[in-house]
């Protein structure tokens, strides 16, 4: 559903991302973990289109990024960490105003079910002014997959989030999988990471320098088993 091939994204005399290739399948969650400015946020919005590669190729369900960037965007939703709404809309009027923009026809029996799943149907008429961080990040998220979408990107979703909203996220993203849509889940949260992805991909300085399951890495990489994902992790990014 995902391919990256070559993905190389320079800012001046800087790489943020060099020669990275991997590929997420339907039904599958890849953890992209990784220090602060190994290139994970670069890689998520080259993705999606945000940024324009360097060189390399990316495609979603088939369809280059670049070439064909509304078909491949069709398929796909990003949860930046950061949510971005509108002062003056509710927490409906947002979905609405989302399922416009995807064309998504069924938008009455998709709201509320989706409301309820992400704890917002309290909030429903509420404006983003009354709504905590962590309300904001669910919202974000509910207009990601309100159209369905059968690639998924997260950059840090549980950010801001209490504990019974990270049990709640958790179950949404591993449902999303189950249902076959191919998920790509950054963060700096590795319990997590090893909690619910399936592969993991480890950069260090915009290069891939570990990806597959954890027993994959550790058969490359012997001297490191019976180590936690943070211990792996640490060895790998310091080395």
């Amino acid at each position: 559903m995902i391919e990256v091939q070559g993905l190389t994204k320079s800012y001046g005399a800087v790489a943020a991302v060099r020669d990275l290739s991997f590929s997420v399948a339907p039904g599958e969650v890849l953890g992209l973990v990784g220090p602060n400015g190994a290139g994970k946020t670069t890689t998520l919005r080259s993705i999606v289109g945000i940024v324009r590669p360097t060189g390399g190729a990316i495609r979603v369900g088939g369809h280059d990024v670049e070439r064909e960037p509304v078909a491949a965007k069709r398929l796909l939703a990003f949860m930046p960490d950061e949510p971005h709404l509108f002062d003056y809309l509710t927490v409906e009027e947002h979905l609405r105003f989302t399922a416009r923009l995807h064309e998504v026809a069924d938008v009455e029996r998709r709201i509320p079910p989706l409301l309820q799943e992400l704890e917002l149907s309290e909030k429903a008429q509420a404006l983003p002014g009354e709504l905590s961080r962590g309300m904001k990040q669910k919202l974000v998220i509910a207009c990601g997959l309100l159209h369905d979408p059968r690639a998924l990107l997260f950059d840090e979703p549980l950010t801001g989030l209490d504990p019974a909203g990270i049990r709640r996220m958790k179950q949404t993203i591993k449902e999303r999988a189950r249902q076959g849509a191919a998920v790509v889940l950054s963060s700096h949260l590795l319990h997590l990471v090893e909690e619910i992805c399936t592969r993991v991909l480890i950069m260090q300085r915009g290069r891939k320098v570990a990806l597959g399951t954890i027993a994959e890495i550790l058969t490359e990489r012997p001297d490191l088993r019976g180590l936690s994902l943070e211990d792996i992790f640490l060895a790998l990014t310091e080395a």
